[in-house]
């Protein structure tokens, strides 16, 4: 009873408060809706091949970024996921214990652990990456030129403006494959 009068209160404040940060004006439902579905629809790619595999969408993001910065650190992957060690272990000792990734000693401080895919990891992130990218391929030969490098722009000022430029070094800023 507490707990339905605490959302109650929750929501009529949220209601009442004005959207008005950076002059936004009426929320944008269309879309707020539509990146939701578009996520759920690119993520979905994943999620059928990730499935047969007993793997969620947890195991695709720790994979993807070992697979793309090989002998990362776990601080690292952490920093990058914006996730707790906790959370990260269950995870990480599935991929470790079914040969899909590899935790070596770190070379500079042996108390690190570096993460490095294996050849099967290699192969499923690939895999993703590819099924992936075929959405990306089919929308932007849909759309006209140039559209690829505004999504770019788009999706990196999507970003924190605080953690911009840390993301903007970590992926291919020209829009062409590392």
């Amino acid at each position: 009873m507490i707990l339905i009068a605490r959302r109650r209160d929750v929501s009529q404040n949220l209601a009442e408060r004005p959207i008005s940060a950076a002059g936004a004006g009426a929320p944008m439902f269309e879309l707020i809706e539509l990146m939701f579905f578009a996520y759920r629809d690119f993520a979905g790619d994943a999620d059928h091949l990730l499935a047969t595999l007993g793997f969620g969408r947890a195991h695709h993001r720790v994979l993807h970024f070992v697979a793309r910065r090989p002998g990362l650190t776990i601080a690292e992957l952490l920093d990058i996921l914006k996730i707790t060690k906790q959370s990260l272990n269950r995870v990480l000792k599935e991929l470790i214990g079914r040969d899909y990734v590899e935790a070596r000693p770190g070379m500079k401080d042996r108390r690190q652990r570096q993460l490095f895919p294996t050849a099967r990891g290699e192969a499923l992130a690939l895999d993703i990456a590819i099924l992936q990218s075929r959405r990306f391929a089919r929308v932007f030969g849909e759309r006209p030129e140039g559209a690829r490098a505004q999504a770019i722009d788009f999706l990196l000022a999507m970003v924190d403006a605080g953690g911009r430029d840390k993301v903007a070094a970590m992926t291919p800023a020209s829009g062409q494959p590392r």
